[in-house]
């Protein structure tokens, strides 16, 4: 038996992924924000030396395919003699490795062995307000990124095991909620170091030498299943339009051949001076994740699975943002490039890919002053949405959209006790949308109630004027938006309202949208319709006005 054989590389691997494991239960455990031990809107990974993704770690995949970008601007910006035993290091800007917007701290610490840097360990979570013109640090109305928040230019938190004080006093100070972010930013740390131990230990159990060659051979596995899966596509070139909400046009071109996958966006409209940018890092997570999805996705992810992926983007476009564009929506505008891929290549291979979902995180953010508890409150949340039809399947109903994805959704009494609202309801989205064949899975209905005047509410909701598409003939899907009930005045209606001012008894009401259909819904089951009735998805009228045989 050799130092390399196959059982033992096995063994490691297995543990890097059991030590991701357990630096996300560690996290959740010690977060103080409901965002993140709730919802886990968060992410942890483990990288190699040179910053390669060695283990997809657990969480949001868009947030796991963030952290590798982020270790890699620290290995560009610090000298190899800067970096040191029980450093730990922060950023959250897109601009210096941070790739979403400036809410999302990523927290990284480099693991020593023999001397050297034998990997890293990561984290990234969504935190509820560091600093910026708005509470919550997310407005619509930003038009640059100096507006949005404190900026971490990728900056050293600890110091051989020290705290950088000043560094610290400066995150807490800049934020409204600073026992809040201050805690949230410790767990990252904690779970940083907790993960580092576990892999110290593993190098000194099985050597470092064995340590990294278990991760780099892995990466290769990872290349090769890639590769094996992508030379089953049908070769060739497709191209994409589509309108937008805001009436812009966004396009793509996907070729792919026996050994590359690329995504052409540099055809796209130019930054624009609001938040709903994004930069190059970021959306080539979009095209990573999308590329597994079509390629392997039940094996497991590292950087060796994305070296097939070709990105193509024009500087200073919407897809490929420079600074000082704001990016505080960066999120919509991936997923835009995630749906744009996914509806392009639908027509192509539709074996693998279902009709359009929601398409919208629905990122939702609430806050004022906790009427028991007189202390501010932000509540972030993403929406539940209906997912789209497929050959021989219904849509998923009440899911996170696919950019989101391993998370929940906040219990109503965790909102209730925590962030000062009542939760009236969360129901199924019975408005007509996603018919067909096989039809769209529901999105959701959910009321939020006002407890305290001068309360505010942010929002920004894409897929609000053209739903979800159809496959095969099916109907379009339903589209996102929120409706505002004040006590005293009419309904108001929105797909994007920054710091609107919400006073107590009014009530918020989320909709978001039904999947798009796949098939003619006059070939529906009979059975399956007169289900539907049953179980309340759909109204005996409206099923007798498009079932028209049931």
């Amino acid at each position: 038996m050799t130092d390399h054989d196959p059982i033992t590389l096995e063994i490691i691997q297995n543990s890097l992924q059991a030590t991701a494991d357990e630096m996300f239960a560690a996290m959740r455990k010690t977060a103080m924000s409901s965002i993140i031990y709730e919802v886990l809107d968060m992410g942890t990974g483990i990288l190699d030396s040179k910053g390669e993704i060695a283990s997809s770690g657990a969480g949001i995949p868009a947030f796991i395919g963030v952290l590798d970008k982020m270790v890699k601007v620290l290995l560009e910006k610090f000298d190899p003699s800067d970096i040191e035993p029980g450093d730990v290091f922060v950023t959250n800007d897109p601009y210096y490795g941070g790739v979403t917007h400036l809410n999302d701290i990523i927290v990284a610490m480099p693991v020593f062995a023999d001397g050297r840097v034998i990997a890293w360990t990561a984290n990234i979570a969504h935190n509820s307000d560091v600093g910026g013109m708005a509470p919550g640090s997310l407005t619509g109305d930003a038009t640059e990124i100096f507006q949005e928040g404190l900026r971490l230019p990728a900056v050293k938190l600890i110091s051989r095991g020290e705290t950088v004080q000043s560094v610290m006093d400066i995150i807490t100070v800049n934020s409204r909620m600073p026992d809040v972010l201050k805690g949230d930013v410790w767990a990252g740390i904690a779970s940083a170091r907790i993960g580092a131990r576990r892999l110290e230990d593993l190098a000194a159990k099985y050597g470092t030498d064995t340590f990294e060659y278990a991760m780099h051979d892995f990466m290769d596995f990872g290349e090769r299943c890639s590769r094996a899966e992508l030379a089953k596509l049908p070769s060739g070139s497709w191209s994409l339009e589509e309108e937008q909400d805001d009436g812009s046009f966004y396009r793509v071109t996907v070729s792919i051949t026996a050994d590359t996958f690329t995504i052409d966006l540099k055809d796209n409209p130019p930054q624009l001076s609001n938040p709903v940018n994004a930069v190059r890092d970021g959306v080539m997570v979009a095209a990573q994740m999308l590329f597994k999805s079509i390629t392997d996705p039940y094996s497991p992810c590292n950087g060796g699975s994305f070296r097939p992926i070709e990105l193509i983007t024009q500087p200073g476009t919407v897809f490929d943002a420079q600074e000082p564009a704001p990016i505080g929506f960066y999120y919509e505008v991936e997923l835009r490039v995630y749906d744009l891929i996914w509806r392009c290549l639908a027509q192509v291979i539709p074996e693998r890919l279902a009709s359009g979902h929601f398409g919208s995180v629905c990122g939702t953010f609430i806050g004022g002053i906790h009427p028991d508890t007189g202390r501010q409150y932000t509540i972030i949340e993403p929406q539940l949405g209906g997912w789209g039809g497929r050959d021989g399947a219904d849509g998923n109903s009440a899911m996170f959209c696919g950019f989101h994805g391993e998370t929940y959704n906040c219990p109503a009494e965790i909102n209730e006790a925590r962030n000062g609202l009542w939760v009236d309801q969360m129901a199924l989205n019975t408005a007509p949308g996603g018919e067909g064949q096989y039809t769209g899975g529901r999105g959701i209905v959910m009321d939020y109630r006002i407890r305290n005047d001068n309360c505010f509410l942010t929002m920004g909701y894409t897929r609000s004027k053209f739903g979800p598409w159809s496959l095969e003939q099916g109907a379009e899907g339903s589209p996102n938006f929120c409706e505002v009930y004040p006590v005293d005045g009419d309904k108001q209606t929105y797909s994007f309202v920054s710091g609107l001012t919400v006073n107590t008894g009014d009530v918020i009401r989320v909709i978001t949208g039904n999947g798009g259909g796949f098939g003619d819904p006059t070939q529906r089951d009979p059975d399956r319709v007169a289900a539907d009735v049953k179980n309340g998805l759909l109204t005996a009228d409206h099923a007798n006005h498009i079932y028209k045989h049931a």
